[in-house]
């Protein structure tokens, strides 16, 4: 098996699956997960908001740094699994007036949602202000129009640039470039769907100090696009691919301090464009200081929410943070 990543595109959905571990258990009858979180929303007011991670096929692309994978199924849901998770996950939260809908991989991809579901999904969101789903900009055509009509709330579109940096943005094996991004971001906007972005903090190739200028560059990217919200997500080892990555050097996972920065930077630059959110699912494992992790954590929170930069941490251990 060869250790280096290869070059050429046709290779490196092998070498990708080479490196994988084993799935999870998934139960298709059931959401994988779900949890409501307070969001501050486009028009500068706070909301909660119910998050359902879906059961269901895994996406047909294998990007190289991407580790959902591992909680999804091998096969397609049958029709009515995917209106019963969302209903059955709901039933469970407590009140939220917008729904996210997450399926590591893209909600218009028919063999993860089936069509035939997309209006029974529509009327049990019936009376929610907002509905999220993610999808990959190869799939932003038709069946998203159709479905943004069949709610009864605005449709937002979550997709993945990761980054702005077209030679990484082709390693990564995404199967899209900038210009394809860009494309799919004026499809959604003719058709009135708003976006979001998610960003990666830290790439592969790319030398750990030059993580927070790409980061802003794809934060740029992002809004001249149109996003109304951007994502900075800390990209993390764990699925196989990128720890081999990480073991030949050219990988540097994100710091907590790094994330701090370009949460503060997005936020200070970009503020009048749109808002900017870091990622603080699996926080812990960027914790490099016990002692004010916490404080720290707070500290993340309420610039998502207030989008606004309070002072930085200071720790007796570790000194300032930002």
């Amino acid at each position: 098996m060869s250790l280096a990543y290869p070059d050429l595109a046709a290779e490196r959905t092998r070498w990708i699956l080479s490196r994988r571990g084993a799935r999870a258990a998934v139960d298709p009858s059931r959401a994988v997960g779900a949890f409501v979180e307070t969001e501050r929303t486009e028009t500068g007011e706070t909301a909660p908001v119910a998050t359902i991670f879906l059961a269901n096929r895994e996406c047909p692309w294998r990007c190289l740094m991407c580790d959902l994978w591992t909680r999804t199924l091998e096969d397609p849901v049958a029709p009515g699994a995917i209106p019963a998770q969302i209903a059955g996950a709901l039933a469970a939260l407590p009140p939220a007036r917008r729904v996210k809908l997450y399926n590591a991989g893209s909600f218009f991809d028919p063999r993860a949602v089936p069509r035939e579901d997309h209006a029974a999904i529509a009327e049990i969101l019936r009376g929610y202000e907002r509905v999220t789903v993610e999808c990959h900009p190869a799939l932003a055509g038709e069946d998203c129009f159709r479905f943004a009509r069949l709610l009864r709330a605005p449709l937002e579109v979550a997709m993945g640039l990761e980054t702005a940096h077209p030679e990484i943005l082709e390693k990564l094996n995404k199967g899209m470039t900038a210009d394809s991004f860009r494309r799919a971001a004026d499809a959604l906007a003719r058709e009135g769907i708003a976006l979001r972005t998610f960003v990666l903090l830290a790439l592969p190739f790319l030398p750990a100090e030059d993580s927070l200028a790409w980061a802003a560059r794809s934060l740029a990217l992002a809004f001249e696009c149109g996003s109304t919200a951007a994502v900075l997500l800390p990209t993390r080892a764990g699925n196989g691919a990128m720890d081999a990555l990480a073991r030949r050097g050219e990988f540097v996972p994100p710091t907590l301090a790094m994330l701090e920065r370009a949460l503060a930077n997005g936020i200070e630059s970009f503020r009048k464009r749109g808002r900017v959110f870091a990622d603080l699912w699996d926080l812990e494992r960027l914790r490099d200081c016990p002692a004010c992790f916490t404080e720290r954590r707070r500290r993340l929170e309420g610039m998502n929410l207030a989008q606004c930069v309070p002072p930085p941490v200071r720790c007796a251990d570790c000194g300032e943070t930002a």
